[in-house]
C-alpha cells in the first residue's frame, strides 16, 4: 500500500516539476543574453509563485515518506545562539531593528529543498545561483544541504579528481552555493566548532582540496571559505590585484560575508587587509548603491569592535539600517584611533587601533556617503592623534615620506568628515570647526604649522585643510613659529594657487590679524620686513588674482564676494589701526580695491560699510592717500557713513573692542559727510545710532567715552532732521 502511495506521489511531483521546468526554460531562454539579469528575473517571475506551494508540499510529503524531521527547525525546540559572543567588557550589541520575517515566508526553504532533491541540471543550476540572493535564517538547518552539495560536487570529478568538462558549470554552481552556505553554518554553530562538510575530515582540508581543483573564476569564493575554516591558514595575497579588475558581484559577496570572520573571531591581518581592499573597490564609483554603502559601513563597524546580533548580520538587504549603521560607526572608530597612540601599533593590545589605522584611508568615503550622523565634538583629541603621528614620523626627515604624508592627509580628511566640516571650495568662508572646552594651545598651532611646512608644494588640498583648521584654533602660534607661519601663508596666497588654498590662506591671515596689526611689537627685524613688504601684496592677490576682473564677473574669483570681502575688509581694518601699515596699504593697492567695491558694500544691513568707513577715515590723514581719496564722491562718502551705522550695533554686540574704539572717529566722519543726507537717510541713521547707544549702555565703563560721542551725533542728526521737516 505504501509503495502505491509513493508511486502516486512521485507521479504528482514529476508533473509539478515538469510544469515548473517548462516555465523555467521559457523564462531562461528569453533572458539568456544577460545571465545576471536572468537569474534575478527568474527568481522574481518564475520561482517565487511556486515557493509557497512547494514549501507546503515538501513539509507534508517528506514527513510522510521519509520519516525525517522537517527542514525548518523550530527555534524554540532547538535554540540557536542569536547574539554575538560578548567579550569581557560586556559591551552590548547593536540591534538594527529589522522586522522579523518568519522562516516559512522566506524563499530559502524551497531553494534548499530543490538543491537536495532536484535531478534536473537546469533546475539545480537555477536554485544554486539563487543561494546568495535570498535570506538564509539562522533557524534553518542546512547541515544536510552542505553534505548534499559536497556529494554533488565530488560527482563532477573524474578519477584524477579533475572536474569533468561537461560538468564544469554544475561543479561551479556547487562551489558557489557551498561557500555561501558554509559561512552561514559556521555562524549558526559559533562558538561551537564542527566538521560541517565531511564527517571525519577537517573543513579546512576539504575546502583547500576543492580550491586546488576549481577553476580560477571560482577560486575567490572557495578561498574565502578556506580562510573562515581556519583563520591561521590560507592566503588572500592574490585577491588584491584580482579585485581591481573585477566588475562582477564577487566584491559585494565578500562585503556581506567578511563580517562573519569578525563575529566568529576568525580574523588575521590578511582578512583586515582584504576588508580595506573590498571597501575601496566597492566605494570607488561616484554613486554606489545604498546596499553597497550599508554593507561597507557594517564591515567598518565590526572592524573597530562594534557588535551586532547574528540575525542582523545574515540579512542580505541592510539598506534600511544605513542611518543606524552610520551612527554606530563614528564614536567607536574615534576611540580605536585614539587607542592607536598616533599609529604606534606596537602598543595596541586589542587590535582595534590597528584596524582603525587601516580603515583611515576609507573611513572618510564611508562617512561622506552615509545619510546622517551626529558630528564629532572631539576635534582636539583627533588633532592629538595627528600630533603624535607627526612627532613620531616627521615625514620631512624620511627618505621616502610619501606614506607618512598620505597618512597625515587621511588624518586631516577624517577630522573634517568627523566634524561634518565641508571641504567644498565653495564653502571655504562658511565652514568652521566647533572646538570643545577651548583645550587648544599654541603647541597645537605650532604642530599644524610644522605639518604645513612638511606637505609637498603641490599638495594643495592638504595645505588647505591645515590652514582651515588653523583658522578655528582660537590661539596663535608661538613666537618661534611666527616666521614660518607667515611665510607659508604668503606662499599659499600666490596667484598660481587654486582658489580654495588662496582663500584658506586668507582666512588664516584674517584669524591672525591682531598679531599682524601689531607689527611694531615684532622683535624679529627679518620677520617685520617680510610682513610689511610681502604680506600686503599677497593678500590682494588672494582676493583678486585677476586684475582685469569686473563687477559682472562671477565664479570662485568673482569681483566681489560677500563672505570673502568681509574677511578682507576686517583684515585691512585691523592693519589700518597701526600707522606703520598705512603707507603699505596705500602703496599696495588696497585703497584702490576698497574704493572699487563701495557700491557693493553699501547694501542695507551688511557689515562691510562699517569696516570700509574705518579704513577710509584712518587712511585719510596720510599724505600719500590724499589723491586716492579724492576719487570718492561726496555721495559715496555719505552712503558709506550712513550704512556703517545700520550694522554697528551688531558688531559692538559681537564683542569687537576695536569697533568700540573706532566709534568716535566714525561720529566725526558722519557729521562731516551727512550734510547731503535726505530725511529718510537721517531717520535711518538715528535708528542705527539708537541701537548702538542701547548696546553701549549694557557694556562697561570703558565704553562711556564712545557713548558720549554717539549721543552727540544723535543730537546733531535729530536737529538736522527737524530742520528738513519744517
Amino acid at each position: 500500500m505504501f509503495s502505491y502511495i509513493c508511486t502516486d506521489i512521485d507521479h504528482f511531483l514529476l508533473g509539478v516539476l515538469r510544469r515548473l521546468l517548462g516555465t523555467l526554460r521559457s523564462g531562461w531562454t528569453q533572458l539568456s543574453e544577460d545571465p545576471v539579469r536572468a537569474v534575478s528575473s527568474f527568481a522574481q517571475h518564475c520561482l517565487r509563485p511556486w515557493f509557497g506551494a512547494f514549501h507546503y508540499l515538501v513539509s507534508s510529503l517528506r514527513s510522510l515518506i521519509l520519516h525525517s524531521p522537517p527542514v525548518v527547525v523550530d527555534s524554540e525546540a532547538q535554540p540557536v545562539v542569536q547574539n554575538l559572543d560578548v567579550p569581557a567588557s560586556n559591551q552590548r550589541s547593536v540591534d538594527l531593528s529589522f522586522p522579523d520575517i518568519p522562516t516559512s515566508r522566506l524563499e530559502a526553504p524551497s531553494i534548499k529543498w530543490l538543491l537536495e532533491t532536484s535531478t534536473d541540471p537546469e533546475v539545480f543550476l537555477a536554485a544554486a545561483t539563487l543561494v546568495p540572493r535570498v535570506e538564509w535564517p539562522l533557524d534553518l538547518d542546512i547541515s544536510d544541504t552542505l553534505h548534499q552539495l559536497y556529494d554533488i560536487y565530488t560527482s563532477c570529478l573524474d578519477f584524477q579528481r579533475q572536474i569533468l568538462p561537461s560538468l564544469k558549470e554544475k561543479a561551479s554552481a556547487c562551489m558557489m552555493a557551498l561557500s555561501h552556505l558554509y559561512y552561514g553554518r559556521v555562524l549558526q554553530e559559533y562558538p561551537s566548532h564542527g566538521e560541517f562538510l565531511v564527517q571525519g575530515s577537517a573543513d579546512f582540508e576539504v575546502l583547500q582540496k576543492m580550491r586546488s581543483e576549481c577553476a580560477v573564476e571560482d577560486e575567490q569564493m572557495v578561498a574565502a571559505a578556506v580562510k573562515l575554516s581556519s583563520a591561521g591558514n590560507g592566503s588572500f595575497w592574490w585577491f588584491y590585484s584580482y579585485l581591481q579588475d573585477r566588475t562582477d558581484s564577487v566584491p559585494e559577496w565578500l562585503s556581506h560575508f567578511l563580517p562573519y570572520h569578525f563575529v566568529t573571531r576568525r580574523v588575521d591581518k590578511e582578512v583586515e587587509d582584504l576588508v580595506i581592499a573590498v571597501i575601496s573597490k566597492l566605494l570607488s564609483p561616484s554613486s554606489p548603491s545604498t546596499q553597497i554603502i550599508a554593507n561597507c559601513t557594517l564591515l567598518a563597524c565590526v572592524m573597530v569592535g562594534v557588535q551586532f546580533e547574528k540575525k542582523d548580520i545574515v540579512r542580505i538587504d541592510k539598506c534600511s539600517a544605513l542611518p543606524q549603521l552610520a551612527e554606530s560607526l563614528l564614536v567607536p572608530f574615534e576611540k580605536a584611533l585614539w587607542a592607536s597612540d598616533g599609529g604606534d601599533l606596537d602598543r595596541d593590545g586589542t587590535g582595534d587601533g590597528r584596524r582603525a589605522w587601516k580603515l583611515l584611508g576609507v573611513i572618510c568615503r564611508i562617512l561622506e556617503l552615509a545619510p546622517r550622523y551626529a558630528p564629532s565634538l572631539q576635534t582636539m583629541q583627533n588633532l592629538d592623534v595627528c600630533k603624535k603621528f607627526y612627532s613620531r614620523e616627521r615625514p620631512s626627515e624620511q627618505d621616502d615620506s610619501s606614506v607618512s604624508l598620505a597618512t597625515l592627509r587621511n588624518l586631516l580628511h577624517f577630522m573634517f568628515a568627523a566634524a561634518k566640516v565641508s571641504r567644498d571650495p565653495a564653502r571655504v568662508w562658511i565652514e568652521q570647526f566647533t572646538l570643545k572646552d577651548n583645550l587648544q594651545s599654541p603647541d597645537d598651532f605650532d604642530c599644524l604649522v610644522d605639518s604645513l611646512d612638511s606637505v609637498n608644494s603641490d599638495d594643495h588640498e592638504t595645505a588647505g585643510d591645515i590652514l582651515l583648521l588653523l583658522c578655528s584654533m582660537g590661539v596663535s602660534c608661538s613666537p618661534a613659529k611666527q616666521y614660518l607661519f607667515i611665510e607659508r601663508v604668503i606662499a599659499c596666497m600666490g596667484s598660481s594657487m587654486p582658489h580654495r588654498l588662496r582663500h584658506a590662506a586668507l582666512r588664516a591671515a584674517h584669524s591672525a590679524r591682531e598679531v599682524l596689526a601689531s607689527i611694531d611689537a615684532i622683535d624679529d627685524a627679518k620677520l617685520r620686513e617680510m610682513v610689511l613688504t610681502k604680506f600686503s601684496p599677497a593678500v590682494l592677490t588672494a582676493v583678486c588674482p585677476r586684475p582685469d576682473a569686473t563687477p559682472a564677473d562671477d565664479g570662485s574669483d568673482c569681483f566681489f564676494d560677500d563672505d570673502r570681502d568681509l574677511r578682507y575688509l576686517q583684515l585691512v581694518f585691523a592693519l589700518a589701526r597701526n600707522s606703520n601699515w598705512r603707507s603699505h596699504l596705500v602703496g599696495g593697492g588696497h585703497i584702490d580695491r576698497c574704493i572699487s567695491i563701495i557700491a557693493n558694500c553699501c547694501e542695507p544691513y551688511t557689515s562691510h560699510a562699517f569696516y570700509l568707513a574705518g579704513i577710509f577715515l584712518r587712511i585719510a590723514p596720510e599724505q600719500s592717500s590724499v589723491t586716492l581719496l579724492e576719487s570718492i564722491t561726496e555721495q559715496q562718502w555719505c552712503d558709506v557713513m550712513l550704512n556703517a551705522w545700520s550694522c554697528a550695533s551688531d558688531i559692538i554686540e559681537g564683542g569687537d573692542i576695536h569697533g568700540v574704539e573706532f566709534l568716535p572717529v566714525l561720529v566725526e566722519g558722519t557729521k562731516k559727510y551727512m550734510r547731503i543726507a535726505l530725511q529718510s537717510d537721517l531717520a535711518q541713521l538715528i535708528w542705527g545710532v539708537d541701537r548702538v547707544l542701547e548696546e553701549l549702555e549694557r557694556g562697561s565703563e570703558q565704553r562711556e567715552g564712545a557713548a558720549i560721542a554717539v549721543k552727540e551725533l544723535r543730537i546733531v542728526a535729530s536737529d538736522k532732521l527737524e530742520k528738513l521737516r519744517q
